[in-house]
């Protein structure tokens, strides 16, 4: 198996390079609608085709929602697998939002799906879900360091069913998502440039003042665009670790389609404003 310089490195220098925006590759049914596009498989192909064309040579990142294409069986699938490969191919790094998350063999098998250099749907990055215990992810851990992936370990999520869990205060004192946020810290220790272990922290979240974002890793942060966080939010929402969030932008790109140029003037500008605000944060 080739091994990649791990993800962390790769991901500081695609930032560094075109900005740390990420756009999301979500082809809801409305949105599918909404490009004049049929709800079935030649659609969702002619969407995702038209998005990776139109953005994956300028953005550093790149993130499929895996749901859109399941929805559509072995053929949706299909053009997942052939999404991800063209969006790496033209330089973009691809995070695949999945939110895997189970125990034992069954994680290991989710990690073979998208972390083995080798596999049709291999991704630079992972979304994975902690709440069976951070230790369920070992063989995520270990095959991405493996193979130079990276995950992304939901911490502080934006949806408001997520406090209940994440909020929630263990014997120690600390919250769950402190202590995901911790479990990340350990995974990136000595990591340079940037660890290849990171977080989902919401944009929308709120005052994060009483959690230590500095995990030495990146932050993958929806929530800018439609959902109603801005990029002038983030050094507020961020503090020092601004420098390492990664926002990400889906509907506020995506709607702009399917005219190529409007998708790259939407992203251009959130791209600039992401810039500045992280410049000046």
């Amino acid at each position: 198996m080739t091994v990649l310089e791990p993800f962390g490195a790769r991901l500081r220098r695609a930032m560094d390079e075109r900005g740390p925006l990420c756009v999301g590759i979500d082809p809801h049914a409305s949105l599918l609608t909404e490009w004049g596009l049929n709800d079935d498989v030649a659609g969702l192909e002619r969407f995702s085709r038209t998005v990776v064309e139109a953005l994956a040579d300028r953005v550093a990142v790149m993130k499929p929602q895996s749901a859109f294409f399941e929805r559509f069986g072995s053929r949706g699938i299909a053009v997942l697998e052939k999404t991800v490969q063209e969006a790496r191919a033209a330089g973009a790094l691809v995070v695949m939002d999945a939110k895997r998350g189970d125990i034992g063999s069954t994680m290991a098998g989710y990690a073979e799906a998208y972390l083995h250099k080798d596999a049709p749907l291999f991704s630079d990055a992972l979304t994975v879900s902690p709440y069976l215990g951070y230790g369920s992810l070992s063989p995520a851990v270990a095959l991405a360091r493996e193979s130079g992936a990276g995950l992304f370990v939901l911490a502080l999520t934006s949806n408001p069913e997520g406090p209940e869990v994440q909020h929630a205060v263990r014997a120690d004192g600390r919250s769950v998502a402190a202590t995901m946020l911790a479990h990340l810290a350990a995974e990136n220790a000595g990591e340079e440039p940037l660890g290849s272990f990171g977080a989902v922290v919401g944009a929308t979240v709120g005052d994060l003042s009483a959690y230590d974002l500095a995990v030495n890793g990146p932050l993958l942060a929806p929530g800018v665009g439609a959902q109603g966080a801005t990029a002038a939010d983030l050094p507020a929402v961020f503090g020092a670790a601004v420098r390492n969030v990664v926002p990400n932008v889906s509907r506020g790109v995506l709607r702009q389609g399917p005219d190529a140029g409007a998708l790259r003037t939407a992203t251009e500008r959130f791209a600039e404003e992401i810039r500045a605000a992280v410049a000046g944060g």
